[in-house]
């Protein structure tokens, strides 16, 4: 009797306890609403509780508020006469354009040059970059009253550093004081001793700092922050080297450097640019078989993209060298000229020909619209068009 009044108390706390003896376990009964409350809250995904995104930048702004033709038209530097800049105006606005190129040469005072370039930078939808070619020595566009004539690069580069950076900073203020705000400068070729004035594009104009690729790299260590820190961005020309060919590719074809490689020692002054924080490289328009045997620099992915970008590190803006009247890429229509060459990785087309903003523009939207990993490439291509104008303080926020 004991023992069953045991079992019995044994079976009446198991079934209080809910523990079973081989039975299904019984539902889970809803929580009363009169439960004490939890002491963490559980966690909401109402919509009003998330966090509200980060404000964007002033640069994605900028970029999120152009349509295709106007971050097109930020791909774009067309050519303007020096001394009357303001007649490229209805380009600047139809065609939305990033940049001007002040090509020829000129003598004007700087108050006459100043007036303008301001009168062409109203025109234009956004503030664009301006760019000259104020090397110095036989390539100085600015030669007037006000712009005294710079030695050249050779002279300059076998003198003191102290000169260089005082040339350079005293040049680059000058410019920025009549509303340029990119050079398209330095130099950053090297020419050997062996072919030297044999070198049509560079050492027969002796527009190199010297013969050897340190000597060159330690130049355009003092040149870059000389001109960026007096409000002038510097071009890195004319990668990945015209040291060593024997044909201007401005006035004929074939220009080739049957050298470089994608460890060239030539490469070192590009290098140490870059390190220095230049904003833009230009690139050749020579063939260089060893790194890529199918395309002229600015047509070719593996040069831009692939040594460039992505082996040597440079993430600001790629310019082309002229695109336009340059005879090295004449057998090339203007249209595919800007195509193939944003198609390798470069950002801004560059011709001194004011009648090819139309076919490159169009080009440029057709492939965009039919192609989204070229839309991609074009969307890339801008966004760097305006960190160089941020860079230069004239990137306005919408």
């Amino acid at each position: 009797m004991k023992r069953s009044l045991a079992a019995a108390a044994v079976a009446m706390l198991l079934a209080v306890s809910g523990c079973t003896t081989g039975a299904a376990d019984p539902p889970i009964a809803a929580p009363s609403s009169a439960a004490a409350p939890s002491a963490t809250p559980p966690f909401s995904t109402s919509p009003s509780s998330a966090p509200p995104p980060p404000p964007k930048d002033c640069l994605t702004e900028t970029l999120d508020a152009l349509d295709l033709p106007e971050r097109v038209g930020q791909l774009l530097m067309i050519g303007a006469a020096v001394n009357a800049p303001s007649g490229l105006g209805d380009t600047v606005r139809r065609y939305h354009l990033g940049g001007v190129f002040l090509r020829g040469r000129s003598t004007h005072a700087a108050a006459q040059l100043k007036s303008g370039i301001a009168a062409l930078q109203k025109q234009a939808p956004m503030p664009m970059l301006l760019a000259v070619d104020q090397e110095g020595g036989s390539v100085q566009t600015l030669k007037g009253p006000d712009f005294p004539r710079l030695p050249s690069a050779q002279r300059l580069g076998s003198g003191p550093a102290a000169t260089l950076r005082d040339t350079t900073g005293t040049s680059a203020r000058r410019l920025k004081g009549i509303g340029v705000n990119l050079n398209l400068a330095p130099v950053a070729d090297t020419v050997p001793t062996s072919i030297g004035t044999g070198n049509p594009p560079i050492g027969a104009f002796r527009r190199e700092f010297g013969s050897d690729p340190a000597k060159v790299a330690a130049a355009i260590r003092t040149v870059v922050p000389a001109s960026q820190d007096a409000g002038v961005l510097t071009t890195l020309k004319h990668f990945p080297g015209l040291g060593r060919v024997r044909v201007n590719t401005d006035v004929s074809r074939g220009a080739t450097d049957t050298v470089a490689t994608v460890d060239d020692p030539y490469l070192s002054p590009f290098k140490a640019g870059i390190e220095s924080g230049s904003a833009a490289v230009m690139i050749s328009s020579a063939r260089y078989p060893k790194i890529d045997p199918d395309a002229i620099a600015a047509f070719s992915k593996p040069i831009i993209t692939g040594l460039l970008r992505e082996k040597i590190g440079f993430d600001g803006l790629v310019i082309s060298d002229d695109l336009g009247a340059a005879r090295a890429v004449t057998s090339v229509s203007p249209a595919q000229r800007a195509v193939r060459f944003v198609a390798a990785g470069g950002d801004m087309v560059l011709t001194i020909v004011a009648a090819d903003a139309a076919p490159m523009a169009g080009a440029l939207i057709a492939r965009a619209e039919s192609d989204q990993s070229f839309r991609a490439r074009v969307d890339e291509a801008a966004r760097h068009v305006l960190e160089a104008k941020k860079r230069a303080g004239i990137l306005p926020c919408r």
